[in-house]
């Protein structure tokens, strides 16, 4: 590969097979570039694909789930073979339709972006924005009212399946402002920042209107965010906060992430009393199932 690709293709670490390549639509003139970073297990290639992270100030969750999908399919459909070159290639004719479309570069649609990305030594951090909260397009002011102090952030068990892990953070927020905040804090942590996913919801009630101020956020896990914010309106908790990381592991889970992204949240929102006892919420869920069959029942 680094015959093949040169100066964008940049070793982390040999001894790990920890490597990193810098991707361009265009090596001379590039308008969209993305840096691939790729940890190769002893199983690779016979059993085990690549384990891999896409960073790019400009990648959107959307984007970022289409190609991750892309790249799985090719690992599927040539299981016990090099993909590298494979990987690279695809994710170049990706870049190169972006860069075909009328959309501008990255350059002009966010001033809070690096323009350019360089590759640290640091796996964690390789290739990923100066500072990952800017990104996100975070306006954290210093000036804090009381209310708006940063709240204690709580982290659950992890929860490992096939490689991928799970680990659910919570905080007492009561304002979009705390969510912000929380968020901020925790992609100071490198671990966290690294993260493939960091999915979120949020419920804040308010009293003046005696209604629900609550939102959801996939970050690249389509629709888990969704049935995170579902579960916390099942489990009827409020001010509060749940965010639950997925460290990729290189092996597909399907429909199993959903189950650990809610057993991790409902597990910490339990643990931290925001809940009733785990019977007593099992029995909720129990219930919610019924009322939604029984509704159907009634439609026939």
């Amino acid at each position: 590969m680094a015959a093949i690709y040169g100066e964008e293709w940049c070793v982390i670490d040999d001894c790990a097979k920890i490597f990193c390549i810098r991707i361009s639509d265009d090596i001379d003139d590039p308008k969209w570039t993305l840096c691939l970073q790729v940890m190769l297990p002893n199983e690779y290639p016979g059993t085990a694909p690549p384990i891999y992270q896409l960073n790019a100030p400009w990648l959107t969750g959307q984007e970022r789930a289409d190609l991750s999908n892309s790249l799985e399919e090719i690992y599927i459909e040539n299981i016990g073979e090099s993909i590298l070159y494979l990987w690279v290639e695809k994710i170049r004719d990706v870049l190169i339709q972006k860069s075909q479309m009328t959309e501008p570069g990255p350059d002009v649609k966010k001033k809070t972006e690096e323009e350019d990305v360089e590759c640290e030594e640091d796996i964690i951090l390789a290739c990923q924005p100066e500072n990952p909260v800017k990104a996100l397009g975070f306006d954290i002011s210093e000036n804090r009212t009381e209310i708006e102090e940063l709240p204690p952030i709580d982290h659950g068990i992890p929860i490992t399946d096939r490689r991928s892990t799970f680990q659910a953070h919570l905080a007492p927020v009561v304002c979009p402002k705390q969510v912000k905040m929380v968020l901020a804090k925790l992609y100071e942590n490198k671990k966290i920042a690294s993260a493939t996913h960091n999915i979120y919801a949020y419920r804040i009630y308010c009293e003046d209107k005696q209604t629900f101020l609550q939102d959801c956020e996939d970050d690249g896990e389509t629709a888990a965010g969704g049935r995170l914010l579902h579960l916390m309106e099942i489990l009827n908790v409020r001010n509060v906060m749940v965010v639950v990381s997925r460290w990729y592991g290189g092996i597909l889970l399907g429909p199993d992430r959903f189950k650990h992204i809610n057993n991790c949240a409902r597990n910490i929102l339990v643990e931290k009393n925001y809940t009733n006892s785990p019977e007593e919420s099992s029995k909720a869920l129990g219930k919610n199932k019924k009322v939604r069959k029984d509704k159907k029942r009634s439609e026939h």
